[in-house]
């Protein structure tokens, strides 16, 4: 047990963490797990695993925050990238972060286990369609809209709430569909309006429209 690459498992879903722990059980050990981005960087700072694997979309701040702030605060440990997103903005902007990998929750065990191995030892990991984003970004022919200083400012989880704003969703439709609760909601809602300098829905309906972020 003790020659396993050892992890600590970010998501905001306690019963998908039971399942990856149950898949990555005999192959890997987890040290830890946290639901939301500040336990995320206490717990991982406190266990100092080999690789952190690490959700986007997490309350109390995405996973572009946790990685910058485990930077500022002189973690070593590499984090994996693991979502249900494929959206080439999410994974460009955890890669730029600082993530080494990125893979997507369709994942299986074995290849997880393999992955959080090969990130151990120092490589980039990433699923076919994956990379194609990455090498596209670095190469100056990044997929995604050109860059928008006020846009980047916004976690990707803000950015997804002002989506649903965008497209007249109330607070509780947006809460049910992202899985989370009413009140970080309006949380997240209240950092968009600050970061934009805006005061209402409805500004920020507009802001949105005319940046083409509602499809």
């Amino acid at each position: 047990m003790t020659d396993l690459p050892t992890v600590v498992l970010v998501d905001d879903h306690a019963l998908f963490r039971r399942g990856v722990r149950a898949e990555l059980e005999g192959r890997v050990r987890v040290l830890g797990e946290a639901g939301d981005a500040p336990s995320a960087i206490e717990e991982v700072l406190r266990q100092e695993p080999d690789v952190v694997l690490l959700d986007v979309h997490l309350p109390g701040g995405g996973g572009v925050e946790v990685l910058r702030r485990l930077h500022e605060l002189g973690s070593r440990s590499p984090c994996l990238a693991l979502s249900v997103s494929d959206d080439p903005q999410d994974v460009i902007a955890v890669i730029r972060a600082g993530a080494r990998g990125y893979v997507t929750k369709s994942i299986s065990g074995e290849d997880l286990a393999d992955a959080v191995r090969r990130v151990k030892e120092g490589d980039a990991v990433f699923g076919p369609r994956l990379a194609g984003f990455v090498l596209d970004a670095f190469a100056g022919a990044e997929p995604a809209a050109p860059a928008d200083a006020e846009l980047d400012q916004l976690t990707a989880r803000e950015r997804e709430v002002l989506r649903h704003i965008a497209r007249g969703y109330l607070y509780k439709e947006i809460a049910l569909r992202l899985g989370i609760s009413v009140k970080t909601v309006e949380a997240h809602v209240s950092a968009v309006l600050r970061k934009l300098q805006l005061s209402s829905r409805h500004e920020l309906s507009r802001w949105a429209a005319e940046r083409r972020l509602v499809d």
